[in-house]
């Protein structure tokens, strides 16, 4: 286990826990939402043995490390030092099958978010009540109080109902899964307020209805304006994201197939049967705004274009200072490790 004594290294890259017994669907959540593969490959994925770590860094804000945890590893057992792990988490991610019998699972939940909360107050706990796609709507919703409510009367019971847990239902074979995971990773971003803030202004005055920064490689959302998210739109938005990904890959590629997909010039314009236009533009090399706009909206295309250079230059500044940061926190750590002394106790010299 490698860095878990850098409070450096977490807070440029904070830690996402994936927790829950065997077979309720970490490693297929995991392959689904950050390496595009299709759901039902998945059923044929080995159940994991050993803890796997991963770096997911496919833009400046979607920027963490992931680890998933087997589900019979008994991490509270005194050769593993749980301690360790929980002090340099952002978010841990409990999935509960909702298809298998579920006491078992808010029992280790319960054990599991008593200890992390107990050295690590600040983690965010997050709830997949995963495999929904096999429940009627009224089923899925009864599931979902009845988890609720008994996960939170076992910590009321513990004396721990300052503890929030969020709850989300979630498939693999529906974007629920990439909508919550949105949710997790936005609030692992300090820069969320400000992101959100830019989109207000943004849509405000360009007469927009609705708009998402989306990182194109997970097609997880890192911010929306401030109105409510539908799941319909939602949806739209990540369709569009493929279609123009996949074109691009086909025709935008130059013959010897270099080049890339997505960059400066990508940029797309679909019109839906009921009077609304979907807009997508780059922003970054990893992120693309994706805009719900009116036809008769639209028709102010120019004004649209130039606020929208506006917003790139804004959220390229942020992406600056974040960038500053980050160079600023490695340089310390840097410094940090050359202070420590060696085995023999004499002071490292600087490199």
């Amino acid at each position: 286990v490698l860095d878990f004594n850098d409070p450096f290294s977490t807070e440029v890259k904070p830690r996402i826990l994936l927790m829950g017994l065997r077979r309720s669907g970490k490693s297929s959540i995991q392959k689904v939402v950050f390496h595009k593969m299709s759901p039902n490959e998945t059923l044929f994925l080995e159940s994991t043995n050993k803890i796997c770590r991963e770096d997911v860094s496919n833009s400046s804000f979607v920027n963490f490390q992931i680890w998933d945890f087997p589900g019979q590893i008994d991490f509270f057992d005194p050769t593993f030092d749980y301690e360790m792990i929980f002090r340099g988490t952002g978010a841990l991610i409990f999935v509960i099958d909702s298809q298998d019998d579920y006491m078992e699972a808010l029992a280790r939940l319960h054990l599991t978010v008593t200890r992390a909360y107990k050295v690590n107050p600040d983690i965010n706990f997050e709830i997949f009540i995963h495999k929904v796609d096999g429940l009627s709507d009224d089923h899925k919703i009864e599931t979902q109080r009845d988890i609720h409510q008994r996960a939170n009367d076992d910590l009321a019971d513990a004396a721990l109902e300052k503890i929030h847990l969020s709850f989300y239902l979630t498939s693999i074979y529906d974007h629920s899964i990439f909508e919550a995971f949105s949710k997790v990773v936005q609030k692992l971003i300090p820069q969320l307020p400000t992101l959100e803030n830019l989109l207000n202004i943004f849509i405000s005055n360009s007469g927009i209805e609705k708009a998402f920064l989306f990182d194109v490689v997970s097609k997880i959302y890192i911010a929306t304006d401030s109105t409510p998210v539908d799941m319909q739109t939602y949806e739209l938005c990540c369709d569009m994201i493929d279609v123009v990904i996949d074109i691009s890959c086909i025709y935008g590629l130059k013959d010897d197939g270099t080049g890339t997909p997505y960059d400066k010039e990508s940029m797309a314009i679909i019109k839906l049967n009921n009077t609304t236009v979907l807009y997508l533009k780059e922003v970054t090399k990893f992120l693309a705004l994706v805009c719900f706009v009116r036809e008769e909206s639209f028709e102010r295309k120019g004004l649209i274009d130039y606020n929208f250079h506006c917003f790139r230059k804004a959220i390229q500044e942020v992406f600056e200072v974040r960038m500053k940061v980050v160079r600023s926190r490695k340089h310390q750590s840097h410094m940090q490790k050359n202070k420590r002394p060696t085995p023999n106790g004499t002071p490292r010299m600087p490199l």
